[in-house]
């Protein structure tokens, strides 16, 4: 089967699985700060007949008060953040704000107006920041968000719906549905993203036919001294994120569904049967060295790109440093007999209920960002796959684009209800005490109950 038609395939399978599993949402950046790095140009009067102002700032840092635990909250900034000056304004991160520069100058040119692109990091800052400042008057007018925050926002009051109206039929179901909340639309996605196995294919040229053959393989080539990590998986101090298709190959699932696909918060099921079976599996892991709690994200990178681990688990996002390595991007494979189920995530740009032009705003989303043209500008800058099926096909030579397609087919949606939010610290804490050496299924039951009193308490 050619490469493109066998793509266009694969995501129309991806879209149907998706649709059918859930209509949740993603995390984005899935736990990786990106670096900050600020540029700034000052806006100036623009002449008669000429292109309209436009302009990239950075946000002030601030730093979060400290939690209801007692414990200081993660450092974000030193102040809080000022809209910057513009008739339209836009937050981006440091990787999306210049791909998005030159249509919001074209968009300014366009319409006589003046455009800035805000940049704040990290990323997974900007729905926080935007929840806050909105309402004060000093928020965005459109915002890149990960998918798993649209469900908060909305019962929030923060966003407006986006109505794509033909340009709808240009994105897969199963990106439209993540941003998606109580049947309305919420946001235009742009990018679509999974983890998958990552194998060196010099110190493994075969792919492993089982998850118990990659470990034989990824062990024997720590004995033989031709490796020293044997499996590049990011954890320090747990990670439920990238452990989730391993934990789901087992049984264990986060929240059930209903008959419609939706989440249920009252089915958890990181208690579950499956969920203490994998909970038992990885702390077999941990002890035979196959996983190490001690391995972060840096630590993830510099062992698969320095040819030190024959296979990683990770996402497009850390692919670019491996440019050095002779590398395949492949589904991991069964465990057990079972079918790992990596979370799927979506990116997309939402619509601020408080926006100061939100007909601007609108148009902007729709006209500008809903193209084949910024679906690839974005992708060049930061390469995941594209929810615009146009830019997507115009990709699909591209063998990480198919590997990670491969690896998704079998994905869920990352759940996007409010009640996800109660579930991250409680499972990291008892993967870590898994690492740790303490009882897994006493340390999966604890964060169970602790995570279903949050969610009780709203």
């Amino acid at each position: 089967m050619q490469t493109r038609a066998r793509w266009r395939w694969l995501a129309l399978l991806l879209a149907v699985l998706m649709v059918a599993a859930a209509c949740g949402d993603s995390d984005d950046d899935s736990g990786e700060a990106e670096p900050a790095a600020a540029e700034s140009t000052e806006e100036t009067e623009a002449p008669e007949d000429t292109e309209a102002p436009t302009e990239t700032t950075a946000a002030p840092e601030t730093t979060a008060a400290p939690d209801e635990g007692g414990e200081e909250a993660t450092t974000t900034s030193t102040e809080p953040v000022v809209r910057a000056e513009g008739d339209l304004v836009i937050w981006a991160d440091d990787t999306r704000t210049p791909a998005l520069q030159p249509f919001a100058e074209q968009f300014a040119a366009d319409n006589g107006i003046s455009v800035t692109v805000q940049e704040l990091t990290p990323f997974e800052d900007i729905d926080d920041r935007a929840l806050v400042a909105g309402p004060a008057g000093e928020g965005p007018d459109i915002f890149i968000v990960a998918h798993d925050q649209v469900g908060g926002l909305v019962e929030s009051g923060i966003l407006a719906p986006v109505d794509l109206g033909a340009k709808t039929d240009s994105y897969s179901d199963a990106a439209l549905s993540a941003l998606t909340f109580d049947g309305q639309l919420y946001g235009l996605p742009y990018s679509v993203e999974n983890i998958a196995l990552i194998r060196n294919a010099d110190l493994v040229p075969e792919a492993p036919a089982s998850f118990e053959e990659l470990e034989e393989l990824a062990l024997g080539l720590v004995d033989s001294g031709d490796a020293d990590v044997p499996l590049a998986i990011q954890q320090s101090p747990g990670d439920p994120f990238h452990n989730y298709p391993l934990f789901t190959a087992l049984g264990g699932y986060v929240f059930g569904v209903d008959d419609g696909g939706n989440y249920l918060a009252d089915d958890l099921g990181i208690d579950s049967e499956g969920g203490l079976a994998a909970a038992n599996a990885f702390a077999g892991w941990s002890e035979n060295g196959l996983i190490s709690g001690e391995l972060d994200f840096d630590g993830m990178i510099a062992a698969f790109a320095e040819g030190r681990a024959p296979f990683a688990i990770t996402g497009p996002w850390a692919v670019p440093n491996f440019a050095d390595i002779n590398y395949v991007v492949e589904p991991i494979p069964a465990v057990q007999g079972g079918e790992p189920q990596p979370f799927i995530g979506v990116q997309g740009f939402v619509v601020s209920a408080f926006a100061e032009n939100p007909l601007v705003a609108q148009t902007f989303v729709v006209d500008f960002l809903a193209t084949e043209e910024a679906a690839l500008g974005l992708f060049e800058a930061d390469p995941r796959p594209p929810a615009q099926l146009d830019a997507l096909a115009a990709v699909s030579d591209d063998p990480d684009i198919v590997g990670f397609g491969e690896a998704g087919q079998n994905g869920v949606p990352m759940p996007g209800i409010p009640a996800m939010g109660s579930v991250w610290q409680a499972w990291t804490d008892a993967y870590q005490l898994v690492f740790a050496g303490e009882d897994p299924e006493q340390a999966f039951t604890d964060a169970a109950t602790q995570i279903r009193n949050l969610i009780e308490q709203g």
